[in-house]
């Protein structure tokens, strides 16, 4: 079996690895595709572990115990979690991977007496992957506290001393940093480093606000793809290497595109302050304010005699679990003959493509997913609008309103239509803490209530017509 040891087989395996994985992503960029491309990659990583090792690693049993407990404990908590949990496992398993990566810096600094005698590129690559992973690990686990409500989803702050607070944490983590690299074989000033970067973390996401937490997990997630890769040129593992670049390029990319959706910057996001705390204010502003109430019955009777109806799915949809009720209500109205489509704004939900996922589960028609630049011009020609719990990303405030903090992130033109109606549970605001000036527009009809069951109810009133 000595065969199994040559470098150029295990090259070969990691080859057949990385071709698996690449072709696997391919395939996730569709609901029909993506439970194979998701298989696919899974196997590519499989052949990467086992390549990883027949390279005769001392006490590979540790190895395998640790893929033993991983599956126990990855498998159940993945086919258990609600898809309305979903951010917050994607949080979790993220943040697992960067605390990984900075322990295995840990490890390689003790194990090389502090990089005695190693090149400056291993020194350098495992201090940035402990810096950042431990960044990553922390960051991930107060995001997932906020989504799982854990943790207040408001920003929270130390006021005028937070900024120049986390300078100094990330000088002193680079301070230790430094000073390991230049030879120093001191074990705190690697524990330093883990630690001032943890609290650089906790400090960093803890201000970030519910509108911004998708931006937040792409841009963790990020961070955990390039603490592997580094990690991955320390040890000479080119699928760490090959892997962790492909995490850290899609999660970089990712961001930007998401911070465009909402037309902040990635300094402003990780600034933090936006979303989230502007509840009591908004109860105040709305008290002298009227809006129009509807019930299922006109619903169903304004889309059964519609052309055209868009729903547009928010994360109220995902709350109820409301998904399935509403392709079944699309198909009534598409046996009545009305041309039904969804409109799918780039931060709805709490993930990237939460809405995606969720009408994919529910087998709606990929086709039938408009994205915002695709479906905006649809609205000025369309009969009926149907919101259901996406709030700010319909705000209309953030075409016509410079004092809102929403100020020129680009919305689905709802307000356009000939008619919205609105599914909510109540008037309080989004994610962004402030009130919707859609809901107050003459054109637009709230019909309060549990999502599910107001869909429910709206899909027997089209039975009954």
């Amino acid at each position: 079996m000595s065969w199994v040891q040559d470098p150029s087989f295990r090259s070969s395996l990691y080859i057949l690895a990385f071709a698996l994985i690449i072709y696997g992503l391919m395939g996730m960029t569709g609901p029909r595709t993506a439970v194979r491309g998701n298989w696919i990659a899974a196997a590519g990583m499989a052949v990467a572990v086992l390549a990883t090792l027949f390279a005769g690693m001392r006490d590979a049993w540790l190895i395998v115990l640790g893929l033993v407990l991983g599956t126990v404990i990855g498998i159940p908590a993945a086919r258990k979690v609600k898809m309305t949990a979903m951010p917050q496992m994607v949080a979790l398993f993220n943040g697992v991977g960067g605390g990984a990566v900075a322990l295995i810096a840990w490890v390689e600094f003790r194990q090389s007496d502090g990089f005695a005698g190693e090149p400056g590129h291993v020194a350098i690559a495992s201090l940035f992957a402990a810096l950042v992973g431990s960044v990553s690990f922390w960051g991930s686990m107060v995001a997932f506290g906020k989504l799982q409500e854990l943790v207040a989803s408001r920003p929270i702050t130390i006021g005028v001393l937070q900024r120049p607070l986390n300078v100094l944490l990330l000088a002193a983590a680079l301070a230790c940093a430094v000073t390991i690299a230049f030879g120093v074989d001191v074990e705190l000033l690697m524990i330093g480093i883990l630690v001032f970067a943890a609290a650089l973390a906790v400090l960093m996401v803890l201000p970030i606000g519910g509108a911004d937490m998708p931006v937040v997990i792409s841009l963790l997630n990020a961070f955990t793809g390039l603490s592997a890769a580094a990690m991955g040129l320390a040890l000479n593992n080119t699928a760490l290497i090959v892997a962790g670049m492909i995490v850290g390029a899609s999660g970089s990319i990712l961001t930007n595109l998401m911070a465009k959706a909402m037309n902040r910057s990635i300094p402003a996001i990780v600034a933090g302050g936006f979303g989230g705390d502007g509840a009591v204010q908004s109860r105040q502003s709305t008290e002298d304010r009227t809006v129009r109430t509807t019930s299922a019955a006109d619903t169903a009777i304004q889309m059964a005699y519609a052309n055209q109806v868009i729903v547009v799915p928010g994360y109220g949809m995902a709350v109820a679990q409301a998904q399935h009720a509403v392709h079944e209500m699309a198909d009534q109205l598409l046996d009545k003959g009305v041309t039904v489509r969804y409109a799918i704004h780039p931060v709805a939900g709490r993930m990237p493509g939460h809405m995606n996922v969720l009408l994919a589960e529910a087998d709606v028609p990929y086709e039938h997913l408009k994205e915002m630049d695709e479906i905006n011009g649809e609205f000025s020609h369309t009969d009926v609008v149907l919101v259901i719990g996406a709030n700010d990303v319909t705000n209309p405030a953030a075409d016509t309103d410079p004092s809102s903090p929403i100020y020129g992130m680009p919305i689905l033109k709802v307000n356009e239509s000939r008619s919205v109606i609105v599914l909510k549970r109540s008037m309080s605001p989004g994610f962004a803490g402030i009130d919707n000036e859609l809901y107050f527009d003459p054109r637009t009809s709230m019909l309060f209530g549990d999502a599910k069951s107001s869909v429910l109810g709206v899909t027997e009133e089209l039975k009954a017509l």
